[in-house]
């Protein structure tokens, strides 16, 4: 048994479509349907462009920082690790600018952590900086066990300082890691969302225009006019508005290097160099605190340099300062490993921690001084990069919302005159 339709409302549709199949009918409909659309796509225009304005803010109050925050913790943690070591091979009381530095770095790494901490959401960041800030202070404690018991000439101490080194490369460098990695993703895609297209806008526009087409065909054969001027200048003001749209991707994608030398693929290889850098410093001098066979040691060390260079060379060739100083630290290893070999521990402790301008310490401090020093400056460039894809932007929701009320308006005053034709 079917549904049966109340006599009211099966009177007003036969209404509606008499009045529609009437010339007056189907111009009160066109009017009605193109002012519809032609406000529904001003105001999804400005959502869609005012959002990618509001991106790029975000994005560099936010996502820039703690992609930054994420390579400093790392850094910071890897510095911490390297002066521990440097304090324990130096013996007895360690210098006080060895004690700085490792202080220094501890400061540094909790400052990094507070910043992610902050301004981190995702539930993946938050366990991440968690395990840091769980595992950080057990870290400090198993040091300075190894530091009280290394002054008073304990054997022990040497335990202590591999089982925090131990906690460092198995817990907190993969997690500040991780963390970077993570940062760096939500960096992309925060500049992929400011540079796309944005394709609902660019959408609507499209079917603004197409109904503008169809709506003159219609009146052509009704009223017998070949262009009505409202929706003659509705179609301009959709098209114009396109236009302005679809130069803004490509002006706001123009703006952001993504190849092998702009800065974010240059601002990531970087990055990861200084962490390489800081794992073959690690390897370096635990290899000598362990006094055993170095042959797993260094031929991680050699893959790490390996990988080092190429992230180095990328884009800027491999002739450039950076790789000269990476010989550099890598010949003045291969000093220490000799010296080694040869029994003679005195001296490969003075080529890994020694004051020589030749030694390990000086030439691998000047190395990862110039990657950070690179990566400011990188950093720079793709901060401007990304303000500038966003200003691309500017203006845009505003214009176009303009322009699609000045359609509506413009339908209206070009259809209400062959409306009144039929009263």
């Amino acid at each position: 048994m079917g549904v049966r339709t109340p006599a009211s409302l099966r009177t007003g549709v036969d209404l509606l479509r008499r009045v529609a199949a009437t010339t007056p009918g189907v111009i009160t409909v066109i009017a009605a349907v193109a002012v519809v659309l032609c406000l529904v796509t001003g105001l999804v225009c400005v959502n869609e462009l005012s959002g990618k304005t509001a991106r790029r803010d975000a994005s560099l109050q936010r996502a820039e920082p703690l992609d930054y925050a994420a390579q400093r913790l790392y850094v910071a943690l890897s510095q911490a690790d390297t002066s521990a070591a440097t304090a324990f091979l130096s013996g007895g009381v360690e210098s006080p600018q060895v004690r700085a530095q490792y202080q220094q770095a501890l400061a540094d790494a909790a400052d990094a952590l507070a910043t992610a901490t902050t301004g981190t959401n995702d539930p993946g960041s938050r366990r991440l900086v968690a395990q840091i800030d769980a595992d950080l202070p057990v870290y400090a404690g198993l040091v300075e066990s190894a530091r009280a018991n290394n002054r008073q000439g304990f054997p022990v101490g040497s335990a202590y300082l591999r089982e925090a080194s131990s906690l460092m490369q198995t817990s907190l460098l993969p997690s500040a890691a991780e963390l970077t990695t993570e940062r760096f993703a939500a960096l992309r895609d925060d500049q992929r969302a400011i540079t796309g297209p944005p394709w609902p806008a660019i959408g609507l526009l499209l079917v603004v225009l197409i109904g503008a087409v169809a709506g003159t065909r219609v009146l052509l054969r009704r009223t017998n006019r070949l262009f009505n001027l409202g929706l003659l200048f509705a179609a301009g003001a959709a098209v114009l508005a396109l236009v302005w749209v679809v130069g803004a991707t490509f002006v706001s994608s123009g703006a952001v290097d993504t190849g092998a030398r702009g800065p974010t693929v240059r601002a990531e290889d970087l990055a990861q160099a200084r962490i390489l850098g800081q794992q073959a410093r690690t390897d370096e001098t635990l290899e000598l605190i362990t006094r055993g066979d170095t042959t797993s040691t260094e031929a991680d060390f050699a893959t790490k340099t390996a990988t080092l260079r190429d992230r180095l060379t990328a884009g800027a060739g491999s002739n450039s300062p950076l790789s000269q100083q990476l010989s550099h630290w890598v010949a003045g290893h291969g000093i220490q490993v000799q010296d080694y070999s040869a029994a003679n521990y005195p001296a490969a402790i003075d080529q890994a921690i020694g004051a020589a301008p030749t030694a390990s310490a000086a030439t691998f401090t000047g190395l990862d001084t110039a990657i950070g020093d690179s990566l400011g400056r990188t950093r720079t460039q793709l901060r401007d990069q990304i303000a500038s894809a966003g200003d691309s932007w500017i203006g845009a929701a505003a214009g176009t919302l303009v322009l699609m009320v000045f359609a509506a308006v413009a339908v209206v005053a070009g259809l209400w005159p062959r409306l009144k034709e039929f009263q």
